[in-house]
Formats: C-alpha cells, structure tokens, sequence
C-alpha cells in the first residue's frame, strides 16, 4: 500500500479527534464507551482539547488516494495536568493510532519513526506514553523503537519512555 505522511493541517482536527477515540485500548469483550462519552472525560480530552499551542505538534498519514488512514501527535502537559504518560513537565506525551482496516502494514512505525525525528529536531531530549499491556502489537512496537517501560499504573497499563 502506497501511503504519505505530512504534517498536522488545522482541517485535520476532527479527525485527530477521531484518531484520540481509536488510540484507546478497550481488550476483547468489554464495552467500548461511545466517542461522544469517552472524548469528554477530562482525563482524556485533555490530549486534544485547545489543540494548537507551541508545544502541539501532529504528524498525519495518507493513503494513495490522499485519504486520511493514521496520526501520530504530541503535547506537552505538566504535572498539574499530566496525563495518563506523564514523566515530567519537559517531555511531551505522545499519542497515536491507525484507522482498523490499515493496520499491520508498517504505517504506525514509520509514523513512530517520523515523530521521534521531528521531536529531536525540534529539542526534546524525551518522548513518553501510556500503553495497555493488552495491546500487544503496540508495546512491541514502542519496546522496538527503543521505549523502556518506567513503571505500570493501577490500571496496569505501562508507562514508557524514550530518551532521544
């Protein structure tokens, strides 16, 4: 599959949105909360919620038909606001997912790829996230693209980083 990435556009906004609702892990067989309810939850909305400021940074993928198939994006929260990855007020949190029917063919790590590039060009010495343990194919490829696992939250999911 021929596929481009190019950076955030404002007119992707509701689709990184989109992209925040899929990077959420809910395993086999439990309920999936509707976007609408789980987008609002502060805890989660805050990824994405004012998206535009100088630490906001996104990086979206395309198929050959210039549809929209994947993001990768980044924030910077600090310890009044962490987020679910938090490490420290100078490492940005990264999010990122792949629309269903496009994953498994290497978009997620080039996407991975191209942001960790992008964040040590721009100064960040570290890049962190949250991953469920569950999802399998995610870790590995974070653990592959030179993540450690820090530590494991309550709800067991892993948080990793990346020194850069």
């Amino acid at each position: 599959m021929k596929y481009s990435i190019r950076p955030f556009e404002q007119r992707d906004m509701s689709f990184l949105w989109e992209m925040l609702y899929q990077s959420i892990f809910v395993p086999e067989g439990q309920h999936q909360p509707s976007r609408e309810e789980i987008l609002k939850e502060p805890n989660i909305e805050k990824y994405l919620k004012n998206w535009g400021r100088n630490h906001d940074h996104a990086l979206i993928a395309l198929d050959g038909e210039n549809n929209l198939v994947g993001a990768v994006w980044i924030r910077l929260l600090n310890g009044e606001n962490a987020g679910y990855g938090f490490v420290d007020d100078d490492t940005p949190e990264l999010g990122m997912a792949i629309m269903s029917q496009h994953r498994g063919k290497g978009i997620g790590k080039h996407l991975l790829s191209e942001m960790i590039c992008f964040a040590r060009s721009i100064g960040y010495s570290a890049l962190s996230l949250s991953v469920d343990p569950h999802n399998k194919k995610a870790l590995y490829m974070y653990e592959k693209s030179g993540f450690i696992k820090l530590y494991q939250d309550d709800g067991g999911s892993w948080t990793m980083k990346k020194d850069l």
